[in-house]
């Protein structure tokens, strides 16, 4: 039986009792464990998390952590990829490209302070506007001396993505809650510019404008020269209307 190149463990998680399904439960008592097979081109299987902990040494090497072949596809296009083969509880995801993931766990290895930023950008993409306010609460409240500031948190460019911002995120992903919180917490519109639900759901999270003093995200360009702005203007929809009417212009 195949074990982990790293840990010479068995291929297999133990899932919390949170994770339990139909598919996956069993007895009532017995311990509940999934598959946990990552397999790379050269046939050495890790577990998941033990590979992108080896993502510093994979990213500059781009080889393999146990037999030391070459892992990557595609080397003569623009687009390399670590193609991967991944077994766990969801089934068999054939094809994986792996290697955005073991980039970004590189870059958060070198730079620890930029993990809450990472996650405040996906909770832009996926409109998560309690989470955001949570996040920057939590900055706020418990931040380390090379920590990010709520307000440098909430203009945080990335360089994996073609240095966009949360706001490129949100109009990118069409959330509009979104969009209109970090307006209301990064940007210099006039309060009253803001819809009548806008302002009320800000009352209610508690999401003062203090953070609004400094760049006004709207001004903010992505790799492509593009402003928020920019990017509502190409969406079309709802998002060319607010570009048409002023509010993404910084």
């Amino acid at each position: 039986m195949d074990t982990c190149k790293i840990c010479a463990q068995e291929l297999k998680i133990e899932l919390e009792p949170d994770d339990f399904d139909e598919a996956t439960s069993s007895s009532v008592g017995a311990a509940q464990t999934a598959p946990d097979d990552l397999l790379l081109t050269c046939g050495c299987h890790f577990h998941w998390q033990c590979l992108l902990d080896e993502s510093p040494q994979i990213a500059i090497s781009m080889q393999c952590p146990s037999c030391s072949s070459s892992i990557i596809s595609g080397a003569n296009s623009q687009q390399p990829q670590v193609i991967t083969r991944y077994h766990n509880e969801g089934g068999v995801q054939e094809n994986l490209d792996i290697l955005p993931l073991i980039t970004e766990e590189a870059y958060l290895d070198a730079n620890p302070a930029a993990r809450p930023a990472r996650a405040f950008l996906t909770m832009c993409a996926e409109g998560d506007v309690a989470g955001i306010i949570e996040l920057l609460k939590a900055i706020e409240e418990d931040r380390d001396e090379d920590d990010m500031s709520p307000a440098e948190l909430l203009r945080y460019q990335d360089p994996l993505d073609e240095m966009k911002t949360g706001l490129h995120m949100a109009i990118e992903k069409n959330q509009q809650e979104a969009a209109w919180l970090l307006l209301w917490l990064a940007s210099s519109l006039p309060t009253a510019a803001f819809p009548d639900e806008v302002t009320q759901a800000a009352q209610v999270m508690n999401a003062g404008r203090g953070t609004a003093d400094g760049a006004d995200i709207r001004s903010l360009r992505d790799e492509q020269h593009r402003t928020a702005e920019d990017l509502a203007q190409s969406m079309g929809g709802v998002w060319a209307g607010l570009a048409g009417a002023g509010v993404l212009r910084g």
